[in-house]
């Protein structure tokens, strides 16, 4: 487990998936991690759509922890757009094809792409979790690409193995497949982890 001084940068891009991104800063912040939040303004929109909460209600309320700072999309006097700022990696969630091709091709037009460029260059953890299906030939390519870079591209798949009935029991377990990526856990939950079939 990182040192629980630890800092990740979260991500939330234009694709559908909200509660993913909910769920990710809820659980870090619950293990008294660091979270450095920028969202696009697309992804604001469908927050909109898909939470009970808006996301300035979501980002008021996580506010109250000291270790949760939240910039702007555009503001590139973040430190997070530096790689002299010390983070420990991070998650774009959900991530949009559009953010996965503008990593893959080193652009950094906003602030998260710029801090996925950052976690690139300084080889830090970098998980992207991809909202798209069926997937194109240029979807694939690039994160085969991106992979060969060391991110970890982490489909939020359900676990079929698992007695799983609803949709945030879904995102629960993808959210700890992203801790674990991100070195925050050794390993997933004792309960969430397949023993083999039941006899």
């Amino acid at each position: 487990m990182k040192n629980l001084e630890s800092r990740i940068v979260v991500g939330i891009s234009g694709a559908s998936g909200s509660l993913l991104a909910a769920k990710t800063v809820d659980a870090l912040l619950n293990k008294n991690v660091g979270v450095s939040l920028v969202a696009s303004n697309p992804a604001r929109i469908v927050w909109q759509h898909e939470m009970s909460m808006s996301y300035g209600e979501n980002v008021e309320e996580w506010s109250y922890h000291n270790n949760f700072e939240h910039f702007a999309i555009g503001d590139f006097k973040a430190p997070i757009a530096s790689g002299t700022y010390p983070t420990a990696g991070m998650a774009i969630v959900p991530s949009s094809m559009a953010t996965i091709s503008a990593v893959a091709k080193g652009l950094s037009d906003n602030l998260m792409r710029r801090a996925a460029d950052v976690c690139l260059k300084e080889r830090r953890p970098l998980v992207m979790v991809p909202r798209e299906s069926p997937l194109n030939a240029i979807h694939l390519d690039n994160m085969k690409y991106l992979a060969t870079l060391g991110v970890a591209i982490l489909p939020s798949d359900p676990p079929y193995y698992l007695p799983i009935t609803t949709l945030e029991e879904a995102a629960n377990f993808t959210v700890q497949r992203i801790l674990m990526a991100l070195g925050i856990i050794d390993q997933l939950p004792e309960e969430m982890q397949y023993r083999g079939p039941i006899v």
